[in-house]
């Protein structure tokens, strides 16, 4: 099985790129320029598609006949580099091909999620003051997720917890909306949705 992680070098990505080495798979990692270094320790054992994740022909020939492409979609900037990365894996991917992506706990699906009066705040704050310094765009990656859900692809997104360092704590857990008890630990990561064309 060949993979693509697109994002290989940050905390996320290289653990999904351990993770997919311990399973025998090949694996395609894509990471920015400034990036590969944090991928060193892998040398020899990936192929490191170096460019920003939203550039169409990196994440074109990164893709390219993989079973699978397992997507953190980065908010950085605001020139699109969440929704111009999603678009590219959409795009790209063969078709048949397994795509999940990953993104923060802020993304929703149908509106139906409950969040706390205080993560709502914090996520206003967070979201205005990165657009201000033109570091973090977080409406980029609602909308990121936005074009995946209105694919025909085969596709999960997964909104993600905080990781932290250490032995795992298990398989994410299923649930359609944030407020739902089972996710009432901080520990466990959220798919938001799976959907499979036939």
């Amino acid at each position: 099985m060949k993979v693509c992680i697109v994002g290989a070098s940050g905390k996320l990505g290289t653990y999904m790129v351990r993770h997919a080495l311990d399973r025998g798979f090949e694996v395609v990692g894509v990471c920015r320029e400034r990036s590969v270094g944090k991928l060193d320790a892998f040398t020899g054992r990936i192929t490191v598609m170096p460019g920003a994740t939203n550039d169409r022909e990196v994440i074109r020939k990164a893709v390219e006949g993989c079973d699978g492409v397992l997507t953190v979609l980065v908010p950085w900037g605001v020139h699109q580099y969440s929704s111009g990365t999603a678009q590219a894996v959409l795009d790209y991917a063969r078709p048949g091909a397994r795509l999940i992506f990953s993104c923060g706990w802020h993304i929703t699906r149908d509106g139906h999620d409950v969040y706390s009066r205080k993560f709502k705040r914090m996520a206003k704050a967070v979201s205005w003051l990165g657009r201000l310094v033109r570091a973090v765009d977080v409406d980029d990656q609602v909308e990121a997720c936005r074009r995946v859900f209105a694919s025909g692809t085969r596709w999960t997104v997964v909104r993600g917890s905080d990781l932290e360092e250490g032995e795992s704590q298990g398989l994410p857990v299923w649930s359609r909306h944030v407020g739902d008890p089972v996710l009432e630990s901080n520990a466990a990561d959220v798919v938001l949705g799976v959907h499979a064309t036939p």
